[in-house]
């Protein structure tokens, strides 16, 4: 029975360490994680902040009735009016 004991009396402290390396290791894990979590959501609040300046520069566009910017747009975009037909000079000269 002495034996018995000794042997619980010891295993018992490794068991605890055993869980607290565990613990450590899955929380810096998780740190790990978060920090990257937190670097991705930076990197997308950079796309949304210069994607709302296109849209409000847009926007001031349109409010602004400037239909001439509009319209060049359009065409670099490759849209016409209706019924227009467009001429493209494939020769490279």
């Amino acid at each position: 029975m002495n034996r018995k004991n000794g042997l619980s009396r010891r295993l018992i402290p490794l068991a605890v360490l055993a869980l607290c390396v565990s613990l450590f290791l899955s929380l810096m894990r998780s740190q790990a994680t978060i920090a990257a979590r937190q670097q991705e959501l930076a990197g997308v609040q950079a796309q949304l902040s210069d994607q709302l300046a296109k849209n409000e520069e847009l926007q001031r566009t349109l409010d602004n009735g400037e239909d001439a910017i509009i319209e060049r747009y359009a065409r670099e975009e490759g849209y016409s009016r209706p019924n227009e037909r467009i001429w493209v000079d494939i020769s490279g000269k």
